[in-house]
């Protein structure tokens, strides 16, 4: 799969999913520093990327401001340990590949996804 890393993310996570495979770019290594929400959400749409972030102004940008995307994982994890967000990216990648087209909220309590109303 293809995924845009935001800069809210631990960027460690990069080597993980790289190493599964994927095909990612990193806000923080490949594109222009303190880009604003709206460029990053519009670059994961151009590149067809799903958008890992921990940023909720994503949700902000795509529920009330109706801006389109290419699929958001919002990483929504009370514990900031590493292991911890890799454990759950896998978990989001393995039992729901199919919908991370969609804006996926990833929690310690497991995955819901909320659907855009156009």
């Amino acid at each position: 799969m293809k995924f845009l890393l935001d800069e809210s993310t631990d960027s460690r996570a990069a080597t993980h999913l790289r190493a599964l495979g994927h095909d990612l770019q990193s806000i923080a290594r490949d594109y222009e520093q303190a880009l604003a929400d709206e460029e990053v959400l519009a670059i994961a749409l151009r590149e067809r990327r799903v958008l890992i972030t921990s940023d909720t102004d994503f949700g902000e940008l795509i529920f009330r401001r109706k801006a389109a995307h290419a699929g958001v994982m919002l990483m929504r994890l009370r514990s900031v340990e590493l292991p911890v967000l890799l454990a759950s990216l896998d978990y989001a990648l393995e039992n729901h590949a199919h919908r991370l087209h969609e804006f996926v909220v990833v929690s310690e309590r497991g995955v819901r996804f909320r659907t855009q109303t156009l």
